[in-house]
């Protein structure tokens, strides 16, 4: 193996997904020679594989849903079909102009980008392309990819994983979606405005299970409405081929039949073979640990992202790798407290939360001490305007601040920022009811909420 010792980097990162590339733009930024290794394309999953094209599919899908309802709004238009190739045309589109202007990113601070399938070598050094790669600082942000469950294989063709969806050459008659997490009911919303019957299967009790139960039951309540089907609460058995689809059969001996299932129980980190378990590593089922500094065992490694097991979202991989390249830089770093980053779903309608779940808030300070308000967005006007249902639900600590913030309804991930500065600065309810929202704006009906938290509600009732 080839050793370049005349270069020595302050800081190696092996993987330039969300967390690798916001530790090298920071990194970089403070001083730090960084070199970036990345096996495919800068930017990973989040801006080739998910949040980006995902997003760009979910927003097609609302400009249909929008035609077909243009007569409710006075508006005459007609529907006339998904173009999938234009489609894709678009969502390539965003990508391919995001992705330009990140190279130009990397480029412009000067940090080494390496193109190679990289392999950790030693505690300060990278393997890629028959080079030895130095660093006095190894960061290891190699992400993850789709997952399955045994015995179930994905063909790319009938059973299918989110990667095999964004590229999708057609849009389905029918599809079975397993999992219904994120990826699946973001996937079930699109593919439904796109014309496909949907059923989802989730062996839990709700959907979206990990936000407050009240979110779930309202996403479902829509989903309902919007002819999405789905089965809660009994687990997968196994799928087979049928003539021209899949049969999926669960533990209670129930049938579905569909043209394509999509695997959407959630991703896994990419950590086999790389080196980390043969230079001492710890290692928990494919995930690397870390401490609240991102730090491994290993004094000269850290780890970020999706490879480590923190929640799997690009901004909290964007947080990791900023507070790993300024703790290397020599600057004060403090934890991330990660109730209180924001998380949005961005299905058909949204829901966003950032905070504790009124369950969770009970568990830690006792039922009697956290109180619970509902605000239904049919007080709101401009979301009567935009057609939207929904809610806000404010969960505080009686007398205290407001430790939770759950809103279901169309473009409640606009107004997660709002909330998120409603947590993390700990915001009394009477604090954030003295501040004036701009009216008609979906923005007051978080207001409104806190008016009515604080005692004293406006357009709502006592």
């Amino acid at each position: 193996m080839a050793n370049d010792a005349s270069t020595v980097f302050d800081l190696v990162i092996l993987g330039g997904g969300s967390g690798g590339y916001a530790a090298a733009l920071r990194g970089a930024q403070l001083g730090l020679d960084v070199a970036l290794i990345e096996k495919d394309k800068v930017g990973g999953t989040c801006l080739h594989r998910g949040c980006i094209p995902t997003k760009a599919l979910l927003h097609a899908g609302e400009i249909a849903d929008q035609a077909r309802e243009s007569e409710q709004f006075g508006v005459k238009a007609s529907f006339e079909g998904i173009d999938i190739a234009g489609v894709h045309k678009y969502k390539d589109g965003v990508v391919a102009g995001l992705y330009k202007g990140l190279q130009g990113l990397v480029a412009s601070r000067k940090v080494t980008y390496i193109e190679g399938e990289g392999r950790l070598s030693s505690p300060t050094s990278v393997d890629v392309n028959g080079r030895r790669v130095e660093g006095r600082h190894i960061l290891l942000a190699t992400g993850s990819v789709p997952k399955s469950l045994p015995g179930l294989d994905i063909d790319g063709n009938r059973i299918i994983s989110s990667d095999h969806a964004l590229v999708l050459d057609r849009v389905p008659k029918s599809a079975i979606i397993l999992g219904g997490g994120v990826i699946g009911v973001e996937f079930a919303s699109a593919w439904k405005s796109f014309g496909t019957e949907v059923t989802i299967v989730e062996g839990l009790k709700h959907l979206v299970p990990v936000e407050d139960e009240n979110s779930s039951k309202l996403l479902e309540r829509a989903f309902r409405k919007r002819g999405i089907k789905f089965n809660l609460g009994t687990f997968f058995q196994k799928a087979e081929y049928t003539q021209d689809g899949v049969k999926v059969t669960l533990a209670d001996g129930k049938e579905f039949e569909a043209e394509v299932l999509l695997v959407a129980i959630g991703r896994g980190p990419v950590s086999q073979g790389l080196g980390y378990e043969e230079q001492g590593v710890a290692m928990d089922r494919g995930y690397v640990l870390v401490d609240e500094y991102m730090r491994t065992n290993v004094p000269t490694i850290s780890a970020v992202g999706d490879l480590v097991p923190t929640l799997q979202l690009a901004h909290v991989g964007f947080a990791e790798g900023i507070l790993v390249a300024e703790r290397l830089a020599g600057l004060k770093t403090v934890p991330i407290d990660y109730d209180g980053v924001p998380r949005v779903t961005y299905c058909h309608p949204e829901v966003a939360s950032v905070g504790i779940t009124e369950a969770k808030a009970k568990e830690i300070y006792g039922a009697d001490k956290v109180v619970a308000l509902k605000y239904n967005l049919a007080g709101n006007g401009r979301s009567k305007i935009l057609n939207t249902a929904g809610e806000i639900k404010l969960v505080q600590v009686k007398d205290g601040a407001v430790v939770g913030v759950h809103m279901v309804g169309d473009r409640m991930g606009e107004q997660v920022g709002e909330a998120q500065l409603i947590y993390n600065w700990e915001a009394l309810p009477a604090e954030v009811a003295q501040l004036i929202h701009a009216h008609p704006t979906q923005s007051e009906a978080l207001g409104e909420a806190h008016l009515a938290l604080a005692g004293k509600p406006l357009h709502a009732h006592d």
